[in-house]
């Protein structure tokens, strides 16, 4: 059995594997942002404005936070008698924690995003003009 090292270690291990991969993390969920924005252009296009902005990096920076979940879930067992079983393992929390987030980043769109800029949008003399 391998020895579980000193916190400083784990903790060293534990960045080394966890930084690297925010990168493909967050260029993955920019790609679904991107790509959810442009199935819906024509609905989105006229929302895309400073608090928009915001608003979307208030939740990147949430999922950066979510992000820090692994952490949780890695150090406590590279402390445990499984370290030498879980190490060689840890891109499974990290794919299923990336599935987790690009699920919950289509749903936000979807469900709170979508529905909310058709509302936020509606502007009644414009809806008068058109009619």
């Amino acid at each position: 059995m391998e020895s579980s090292g000193s916190i400083r270690e784990t903790l060293t291990e534990a960045i080394r594997f966890w930084e690297p991969r925010r990168l493909a993390y967050n260029l993955v969920l920019t790609a679904v942002t991107v790509g959810w924005f442009m199935l819906g252009w024509d609905h989105f296009r006229p929302a895309l404005h400073t608090r928009m902005l915001l608003v979307l990096l208030a939740l990147a920076a949430a999922a950066n936070i979510c992000y820090c979940a692994a952490y949780l879930v890695d150090i406590p067992l590279q402390h445990s008698s499984f370290r030498a079983i879980w190490r060689p393992k840890r891109w499974w929390l990290w794919l299923a924690g990336l599935l987790l987030a690009v699920l919950l980043a289509s749903h936000w769109i979807n469900d709170e995003i979508y529905p909310a800029v058709g509302t936020a949008m509606l502007n009644p003399a414009a809806v008068m003009i058109k009619s």
